[in-house]
């Protein structure tokens, strides 16, 4: 095997880095894009939770 020149070697080190660095960047801006969900609709929520405590109002009742 001939040797390697110690530039040609820097060369493909610093491509090889820079390829990583890149492939990480990727990944990691990947998850942040995709971590929020839904926006949470307050109005619904108050109205789902109202709704409950009526079901459970109604059912005190209707046990005794």
């Amino acid at each position: 095997m001939t040797a390697v020149e110690p530039q040609i070697l820097a060369a493909i080190s610093g491509a090889l880095a820079a390829y990583v660095a890149d492939e990480e960047a990727g990944e990691a801006a990947g998850r942040r894009a995709a971590a929020p969900g839904p926006r949470v609709n307050l109005w619904s929520l108050a109205g789902r939770q109202a709704a409950m405590q009526l079901r459970q109002l109604m059912q005190r009742r209707s046990l005794r």
